[in-house]
This record gives structure tokens, sequence and C-alpha cells, in this order.
């Protein structure tokens, strides 16, 4: 399918800045006061309006009290690390009785799940706190209330038609929940019940009484801001307040040692750091935890309070990203080996699903991302999970809500898919090894039902091009200050036609450039990643590129862009 490049266009640039350029560029992005730009503390939206805060905090109150053991129960993701590591550093500081539990993917599944229950009993709690999970944990948390064991949820994926009987859920995503934002991770969820917790315990004179200092929740907005990015929701105005304040940490390094170990083991700059590198640097090593092994280490760099102790937790972390990369590269290999025999066309199917028993189902949502991309359809990758039963991680695209299209082939053929869970652009599910042609034809009519008569069409939007102006350290500089970027709120990316006076394959499969734009007296460097080799061997005169402006400080400091796509004029 031919991919578009579409240039925003906002119908008026005000001047909220010094700057021309970000103006253009807030401008595109629906900004028109200067009011949201504006990232102080003060302006997140209050708890109050969260549905069972009030339970929520009487629970942590109950406990606190009465010395109760609390588990924290995560998800075995980036957003569910930052949020275990979270609640039990801010628990533990009020002197609580807390631990966490993730589940291995690979012998419990997501979430907490009835078999969890029963590891969880062996640590005795008084009460379980689901974080970024539990909203569709129905059997498990009956099981744990079966159990004796109050049961408090908090987590932001949306709603199935039943609710698990919890003590309490706080979700903003829940039905009856007034919450302005619904954009919250799992990590700024359990961040607002905190804020709650301690505005009671304020409130009480607790603080008082025990002779203990307020605890200040802002020191926290790194794993915040770690876990919003790296769950790639939208960043919304509220979202980015806490991002914001958590690059601010991180480039002041105030933040958790295990941060900072992470963007080293990156080559990554902490001072430096733009919020990107939280979802491209930090994020993808602690999933890999979640993916190999098991999500605890990726827990324990968090946790860590020594450099040396988070240096040598984010080294394991390291080396399992690289065992990741390995096999991911090898299981896409063999997807668009696969992809490209189908040689379907826009007439032909409007979804893609792909099974081979030997793929490691860890890795299979990365796999689906990458053929959406190719594709441009939704696609779901299944691997084995036990003898029986697959499951499927799916990435989707922008006309096609897959959570909604899942819902739909439930509701069609109720016993075909075990169970599922999700979001618009991402979801997971586990159906019968033996139901997969099956599952793969209702999954298309599904997916042909929620585009109606909606086509799928690959586009770029950008910024439009650069003045000659543009073209400089100090401008890249700009932006790089400026932000905080990310789903919902697009880095700013720009396109043009160049001349290409050089060009070589560096690595494996990045593109280096020596490019001249008209009127820039200087030649200006440029590199694409993760580029077909082949099919730039041949010499090319020029290319149109959609890029953003970059600093690279190898050397010294010059202006390099980073290609996102590029094609031979």
């Amino acid at each position: 399918m031919p991919l578009k490049i579409r240039r925003r266009e906002a119908p008026e640039v005000l001047p909220l800045t010094d700057s021309d350029l970000l103006n253009r560029i807030y401008a595109n992005r629906g900004v028109t006061s200067k009011d949201e730009l504006s990232y102080e503390l003060s302006e997140l939206e209050s708890f109050h309006s969260l549905k069972d805060i009030d339970t929520a905090v009487s629970l942590l109150w109950q406990s606190l009290k009465n010395n109760e053991s609390i588990l924290i129960v995560g998800d075995f993701d980036a957003d569910g690390a930052t949020s275990s590591a979270l609640a039990k550093l801010v628990l533990s500081e009020l002197g609580m009785d807390v631990d966490y539990l993730v589940p291995n993917r690979f012998d419990y599944g997501y979430g907490l799940s009835p078999e969890l229950v029963e590891v969880a009993k062996e640590m005795k709690p008084d009460l379980i706190i689901t974080v970024d999970n539990g909203i569709s944990s129905i059997a498990g948390v009956r099981a744990a209330k079966e159990a004796g064991i109050k049961v408090l949820v908090t987590d932001h994926h949306l709603a199935g038609d039943e609710l698990p009987k919890a003590d309490a859920i706080v979700n903003p995503n829940q039905p009856g929940d007034e919450f302005p934002s619904k954009n919250l991770a799992g990590v700024g969820v359990i961040f607002y019940v905190l804020l709650a917790f301690r505005a009671f315990l304020r409130d009480e004179g607790w603080f008082e009484k025990e002779g203990r200092k307020l605890i200040n929740l802002a020191r926290y907005l790194d794993l915040v801001a770690l876990g919003t990015v790296a769950d790639v929701v939208p960043l919304d105005k509220n979202n980015r307040i806490l991002v914001h304040h958590g690059l601010k940490l991180i480039r002041a390094m105030k933040c958790r040692p295990g941060i900072v170990e992470l963007l080293r083991m990156a080559k990554r700059d902490p001072v430096k750091i733009k919020s990107s590198d939280l979802g491209f640097a930090v994020g993808p090593r602690l999933n890999a935890a979640g993916r190999l092994d098991d999500m605890g280490l990726g827990i324990e760099c968090l946790l860590a309070e020594t450099a040396s102790n988070a240096k040598e937790l984010a080294q394991v972390l390291h080396t399992l990203n690289s065992d990741r990369q390995q096999v991911e590269q090898e299981m896409q290999d063999e997807a668009l080996s696969q992809l490209d025999s189908m040689d379907f066309t826009e007439d032909d199917s409007f979804s893609l699903c792909l099974y081979e028993p030997h793929w490691h189902q860890g890795v299979v949502g990365l796999v689906a991302s990458r053929l959406k991309e190719r594709s441009y359809r939704p696609c779901i990758v299944f691997a084995n999970a036990d003898d029986t039963f697959i499951k499927g991680s799916g990435r989707s695209v922008k006309e096609v809500h897959i959570r909604d299209a899942l819902a739909l082939v439930d509701a069609r053929n109720p016993n075909l898919i075990e169970k599922f869970g999700g979001h618009a652009m991402a979801a997971g599910l586990s159906i019968e090894k033996q139901k997969f042609s099956e599952f793969k034809a209702a999954f298309e009519e599904a997916v042909r039902t929620v585009l109606g008569s909606n086509t799928l069409q690959d586009v770029i939007e950008t910024d439009g091009a650069l003045s000659v102006d543009e073209y400089s350290l100090e401008h890249a500089q700009l932006l790089a200050q400026s932000g905080p970027f990310g789903q919902g709120f697009v880095e700013p990316a720009f396109d043009d036609e160049f001349e290409v006076l050089n060009k070589r394959i560096v690595g494996e499969n990045h593109l280096k450039l020596t490019l001249r734009k008209e009127g820039c007296p200087l030649p200006i460097s440029a590199i694409a990643f993760r580029i077909e080799p082949q099919k730039w061997e041949e010499p090319v005169d020029a290319i149109r590129a959609v890029f953003r402006p970059d600093i690279n400080d190898y050397y010294q400091p010059e202006l390099q862009l980073i290609i996102s796509h590029l094609e031979a004029v």
C-alpha cells in the first residue's frame, strides 16, 4: 500500500512563544492558549472525581492502622513495573508492610488470575492492590475474596461488560467515572491513589502525630513519566504535566538510580534526556525482563538504592534486551517472508493473523507491531501458550479499534475466544490452537464491519518543510527542550527533498547520508535506521525524506536529521 505524506495545516498560528517554529508546531497540535503549555503541578486534575477513590483510601487507612500486610500485583511490562515500584516505595516510606508479585507470563498469564491468587495466598496478604491490571480479573478477584483477602483494583484498561467484585476499583475508564483525563497509564492511576491517601493522612494530622515529614510524592514522578511514555498512552495536558516533571528529575539526576543506569546502558545522557528516550531506550530494556524472563528484575532495578546495585541489574536487563532483539529479528524475518509471499492488495484481506508453534510468546507483540507498520493492517501474531492454547498479541491502525473488533468476534462467536483485553491500538487474547483458522476468518469479518465504508490509508503527517534558517543546531536544541511529546501530542516531524552527496550503510541496516538543501550554505548530515539495505545499493541523486532535527554530539555537537521515511526522487 503506497504511503501518503500529508502536511498539517493549522487554521491559525498564534504567537504563544518567541519561536515561529514552535508556534507552528503547537498550532498543528491544536494548542490555542498558553495555558495548554503551562505544566505546573498545581494544574493537575484533582483526584476527587475518581470513582471509588474514597473507598480506596479507606482500605489503605485500615491497612496502615492495623499493620496489615499489602501485596502489590503488577503487570509484566514497563507500566506495570513502574507502578509496582512506585506503590512499594511510597507505602514503605509510610511504614507499611508491603511486598509485590508479578505473574510470570509463561506460567500464569496476564493479571490477577485464580492461579496467581494461590501463589499470593502463600504470602499471607490482608490486602491485594492490583496495578496496571485487574479490571478484567473477574475470577481472580473472586478467588482472592473467597480466601478472605481484600482487593483494591487500580487499572486504566477498558472495562468489559462485567466488573470484578473488588472492595474498590479505581480506573478512570470504568463506567460512571467522571475523572476528566481518561488517558492515565497504570502508573498514573496508582500515583493518584497515593496522592489521595497522602492528602487524607495530612488532613488527619497523621504525619505530625507520628513525627514524620510530609511525604513528597513529586520526587517519584520519574517513575510516573517512564511508565506513562513507555505505555504509549496519549499525552494530554495532564499526562504532559506528569512527564514534564519526571523529565526534570531525571535531567537533574534526582531520579531512581536504576533509570540513570538503564539510560547509560542505552548510551543516553540523563542530563539531555527527551521523552522519546524513555520510550525507545529505557522502556524496551525494562520490558525485556517481562518478555524473556521475570519482570521482578526490572522492578528490582527501579527499587535499587545504590548506583552499583542498579548498574548490575541494568546490565542484566541490557543483556536480556539484546537477546530479545535477536529473537525478535528471527521471528520478524520469518513473518515478513510470509507477508511478502501473500502479495495481498487493498481489495484483499483487511487484517493479518500469523501463527508459528516455535515463536516466542514474549515477543509476539513486537512482531505484530512491525507487521502492522509494513502492511498497514491490524495484525495479530500468535505463539504457543501450552499444548492446547495459543496466545496472540495484536497491534492496530488508527481506523480500527482492535479491542472493539475482538469484542465483536466474541459476540458473534461466543466460544471462540478464551479471553481478551486491550485498547484501541493494542490487545491480547487466548484461543484454542485448533481454532486458529476459524478465528482468522472471524477477525477479518469483524475488521471489515468496524471499518464500514472507511478505507485503510497509511499516512505520515508532518509539520511541513523547514526554512533554510531552521536547519541549525540552535533550532534542534530548541526542539529538544520543548515538549514533552509523545502519543497524541506527536514529536515534530518535517518533510522535504534533498540532493544526496554521499550515502553508505553503517552497522547492519542503517543508512548514513550527507545531503544538500538548496539555500543552505553547508551540507547536512542525516541517518535512517532499520532500512532495507538492498534497496539502497544503487546510486541515488535525490530523496524525499520525513525527518526530525537532532543533535549528534559524538565528536562535537552538530545538526543531524533523523529520517523516519525516505524515498528516491
